[in-house]
């Protein structure tokens, strides 16, 4: 494939560095998008380019998923297009150390596995005027912001390429959608970006795949795609706030400590339960902790003057519910069976008993992240990961819902002005 070959996506990953180029201002080039959409090879030969172009005897990082992944789908197409250009390579196998040569410069490049969580400490101490990651949204964070700090030498750069994940993925949030902040070119790439495909074969792919799998691996898009919980729903689901006032109220919560807090008011309109609005604060997004004092001043907050019948909790959060009792607020203590509570809130969502008001942003982004764990080995059992609002939902309906449908829960207002 010669330069002429490449298409116009292809094109701006190759010369996004060169000075003079509007977007070499950039300090890291983010290329995410479609399956066999040409985003590997263009950038991998952009990569050894700019470092043999721009360094001299330095050292760079290539890293991925794992090594034997790299020298296959990297190193393996990527060095004969640069043997064509002119450059020379040898390396040393059992030091993962490749050594470039071109026109009279000579770098190093550095090949890692970023496996798991202990794959940091494989790259720490080492300085680096660049690093490529190659599908770093399989790869930790720890690992990747490891190799990232990494690079110290002045002019270095950082270079990521990846398939979507889901929605909630860190790198997604982190750096596609604060590119602007990160000063990070972002280009999405689709096949039509693939010079080298055919019309059939790119029509073949589309067939492959349907739904959720259609829109991340041919569309591109970071959907949620394995197994979510509440597959049922879907956005425009969510409802407006009743107008008028509500028949009565609760609030469910989620509490944790360094996990987020969680938390619901339910109002009840004629024969239906809407989630009006929440309360939703984790202590890793905001770099602080609040006290269960702050919390409960956020849950009456929330109430905002309304009359709670009670406050369904985390029945792990003992301290939590002493504090609100302190206070003469009506606590009781969540039901917490998980899978009898997914099936009574699917149920109720879908029957409409229950409905989730526009105003409830964070409860309705985790039902798109909601997801079954595959790897249970046949159990069923959710991830927990971006199940705090789904837990307080759950809890609201296992302990509500669920025992007015046996006939109990005689609750009494809470005789507190300010709830």
């Amino acid at each position: 494939m010669g330069f002429s070959e490449f298409s116009p996506k292809q094109k701006q990953v190759l010369t996004w560095w060169v000075p003079g180029n509007p977007n070499a201002k950039y300090d890291a080039i983010l290329c995410d998008g479609a399956v066999r959409s040409g985003k590997t090879m263009a950038m991998g030969v952009s990569f050894f380019l700019w470092a043999m172009s721009c360094f001299r005897e330095e050292r760079f990082g290539i890293c991925g998923k794992t090594i034997a992944a790299l020298r296959r789908n990297v190193l393996g197409e990527v060095l004969p297009k640069l043997e064509e250009l002119g450059a020379s390579w040898k390396e040393k196998r059992t030091e993962n150390l490749l050594t470039v040569t071109m026109r009279g410069r000579e770098n190093r490049f550095y090949i890692f596995g970023g496996r798991d969580e202990s794959s940091a400490s494989l790259i720490q101490g080492i300085t680096f005027a660049g690093v490529l990651l190659d599908e770093a949204a399989l790869m930790p964070r720890s690992f990747v912001e490891q190799a990232c700090a990494r690079c110290s030498v002045a002019g270095s750069r950082l270079w990521f390429n990846c398939n979507p994940a889901g929605p909630n993925h860190w790198l997604y949030r982190e750096w596609i959608q604060q590119a602007g902040t990160r000063n990070c070119l972002r280009l999405r790439f689709t096949m039509e970006d693939n010079p080298s495909l055919t019309p059939a074969i790119r029509e073949r792919y589309r067939r492959l795949y349907s739904g959720v799998f259609y829109k991340r691996y041919i569309l591109g898009e970071w959907v949620q795609a394995e197994g979510r919980v509440y597959d049922f729903f879907t956005a425009d689901m969510a409802a407006e706030v009743p107008k008028g006032e509500g028949a009565e109220w609760y609030i469910s919560c989620d509490y944790g400590t360094v996990n987020p807090t969680s938390m619901g008011l339910w109002g009840r309109f004629g024969e239906t339960w809407y989630r009006v609005q929440e309360f939703y604060f984790s202590s890793r997004r905001e770099n602080r902790q609040l006290t269960d004092e702050e919390y409960a001043d956020a849950l009456e907050n929330l109430a905002g003057g309304r009359e709670i019948r009670a406050v369904i909790v985390d029945p792990s959060a003992a301290s939590f519910q002493e504090t609100l009792r302190r206070r003469g607020i009506r606590v009781r203590k969540a039901d917490n069976d998980v899978l009898s509570g997914i099936r009574l809130t699917a149920d109720a969502l879908k029957t409409g008993k229950m409905r989730i008001c526009s105003t409830c942003a964070d409860c309705l982004r985790e039902m798109d992240e909601y997801v079954w764990d595959l790897s249970g080995g046949g159990k069923d059992r959710v991830k927990k990961e971006n199940d705090h609002a789904m837990d307080d939902m759950r809890y609201f309906a296992a302990t509500v819902l669920g025992n007015r449908e046996r006939g109990g829960f005689a609750a009494h207002a809470v005789s507190r002005k300010r709830m």
